[in-house]
């Protein structure tokens, strides 16, 4: 008896040493976040301070930098490897790796502070070191965000008491700039991106919109964008075993509700992430993309702990699969293969509708006493628990085969920088050569009437097209589509995708005739154009007959035989990218 009384003594005290000594050295490495009031998040200058110290005195954790911001300081990115190995061609041998990016919207900073108390505990062993993944992140990606605290431009959250603010140091929004990349920050992103080739990526963000009773929301990539074996494996397999992984650790989460200015119940559906978003961006090399909202109206202390746990449960689900999804990501890419169809354009399912348990708040509409006309009021005093409808299905609204390879003609030039940072394979054309291919006009296209990201961006944009012969000269690039940025290259060039350079107005250039003509002149050019073209005179004829404002304007005419005539130039919306066949 005597002898059990010292083992279990001397087992209690044990585990109380061990339990003290990780708590000694949490207190040795708080966070500004829990020095305070738990209403606080740190400054960029406490955050990179705090990860140099880890980096300092844990050979499990390196900081680095990589590339610039618009602010003029450099990117980091932190990895934590219970291994010390950092060299990520041989991390990625016999490990997943997870990228964390936080602080895209500064104001949102919940995954900042939550991630910097996990990378603590990982390195003290309060959290266990995963075997099977290695985590990175990038402690805050908008720096000049972050640099410009205040008070207010989050009218609508609860906490932290100061914060960043959206805009980067230009005001841009950087999660509308992955695909168009118009900053420094966006450029250096893609730099580390591809250094990493995360099989995971996870960017922490706080919803605006409805109110409901979950702390945690989800959004994960659009399954059916990502396609193919992978896609059902992330809506099958992964986000169903996250979802329970935090139910087992007492959180609940739900899909994002993707609900403005209306009640949630009457149902939603999943948010499309299209490659100007960051993980729309990332699935586009078949990783596997997660964005955490928290809601905004929780307690700020509330949203920190839910992200933490949010981390924590993709860290575990992402080791118990990591096989599987270096498996799936591998058959992804041998899958877009020349001459597949890959789709430019999705629309929602509605017959494909399922029933989501929604707890939310029952909601009225009473007189505002600001404006006097109704207004949304939800009532917390009154939750819910119910099925309400979701779609998460999406269906091809348009898609393009795949082709050969992609021609971008010398002069383009701009264009390359984008598709060096992305690591895309090509080749310089080496003599003038002439092909037959295939070439698009640009046939109808609206453009936005306000400002957008710093651009008029292009929308509901369709082509014509046609096999021609073309002369391609020199120095042109020769771009095949056998390679693993294929559909970082369907999205970009073909112009009918909604995040295509085209429609960032890359070649907006074409646009615009560069020669006209003198009516007085061309009147009698006309005359013998149209003497001599049965078929073109017949074509004006009906035209002046259904159209009575046309026959009424004399300009309008002119121009019209203008553009059926051979004086009319060729490169006038002839889109300079040309598609080789398969």
């Amino acid at each position: 008896m005597r002898f059990k009384a010292f083992i279990v003594l001397f087992l209690t005290g044990l585990t109380w040493s061990c339990e003290t000594k990780v708590e000694k050295k949490v207190v040795d490495y708080q966070t500004p976040y829990e020095q305070g009031s738990g209403n606080e998040t740190a400054t960029y200058d406490q955050v990179l301070a705090f990860y140099l110290k880890l980096a300092r005195e844990f050979p499990e954790i390196n900081i680095q930098s990589v590339g610039e911001t618009d602010i003029g300081l450099p990117l980091h990115v932190v990895t934590f490897n219970p291994e010390g190995e950092f060299n990520f061609e041989k991390v990625r041998e016999n490990k997943s790796i997870i990228l964390i990016n936080n602080g895209i919207h500064p104001g949102e900073s919940d995954g900042i502070d939550a991630t910097m108390m996990f990378f603590r505990d990982l390195a003290i062993g309060k959290q266990k070191a995963p075997e099977k993944t290695v985590i990175a992140t990038i402690p805050v990606y908008n720096i000049g965000g972050a640099m410009n605290r205040n008070s207010t431009s989050r009218v609508n959250q609860n906490g932290p008491l100061e914060y960043g603010f959206r805009g980067n140091a230009r005001n841009y929004d950087l999660n509308r700039d992955f695909i168009k990349a118009d900053t420094k920050n966006a450029a250096s992103f893609a730099r580390i991106f591809h250094l990493l080739k995360p099989d995971v990526f996870v960017d922490t963000h706080v919803s605006n919109g409805a109110d409901y009773q979950y702390t945690l929301t989800h959004l994960f990539t659009q399954h059916n964008k990502l396609g193919g074996n992978m896609g059902a494996f992330l809506h099958d397999t992964w986000q169903p075993s996250l979802e329970k992984a935090l139910a087992l650790d007492g959180w609940d989460i739900t899909p994002y509700v993707n609900v403005f200015n209306r009640v949630p119940e009457t149902g939603f559906s999943q948010f499309m992430d299209y490659p100007r978003y960051s993980t729309g961006y990332t699935t586009l090399w078949n990783t596997l993309g997660l964005m955490v909202e928290t809601h905004m109206l929780k307690p700020y202390e509330d949203r920190v702990a839910g992200t933490y746990a949010l981390l924590k449960s993709v860290v575990s689900v992402t080791g118990e699969y990591s096989g599987e999804i270096k498996k799936q990501k591998q058959e992804a890419f041998a899958a877009l293969t020349e001459g597949a169809f890959y789709p430019t354009g999705w629309k929602i399912d509605s017959a494909s509708v399922r029933q989501l348990n929604f707890k939310g708040y029952h909601a009225d509409t009473i007189p505002s006493k600001v404006t006097g006309l109704p207004r949304l009021r939800y009532d917390q005093n009154r939750p819910f628990e119910k099925e309400i409808p979701y779609y998460d299905t999406f269906i091809p609204s348009d898609s393009v085969r795949i082709p050969a390879a992609y021609i971008i003609p010398a002069g383009w030039d701009h264009i390359q920088p984008y598709l060096d940072r992305n690591e895309i394979q090509y080749t310089r054309i080496d003599r003038d050569t002439t092909l037959m291919a295939e070439v698009y006009n640009i046939d109808h296209y609206q453009t936005r009437s306000r400002a957008y990201e710093g651009h008029y961006p292009h929308y509901n944009t369709t082509v014509d097209s046609s096999m021609d012969s073309v002369l391609v000269k020199e120095g042109g690039l020769w771009i095949p589509t056998g390679q693993a940025g294929v559909r970082y290259l369907l999205e970009t060039l073909e112009p009918s995708a909604p995040d295509s350079f085209f429609n960032w107005n890359f070649f907006d250039a074409i646009l615009q005739r560069k020669e006209g003509f003198s009516p007085y002149v061309f009147e009698d050019m006309m005359e013998e154009l149209l003497e001599e073209d049965d078929s073109l005179r017949v074509a004006f004829q009906e035209k002046k007959t259904e159209d009575e404002a046309f026959g009424q304007n004399a300009y309008r005419q002119l121009y019209w035989l203008f553009e059926q005539s051979p004086y009319a130039e060729k490169e006038y919306k002839r889109y300079p990218v040309i598609r080789v066949p398969e």
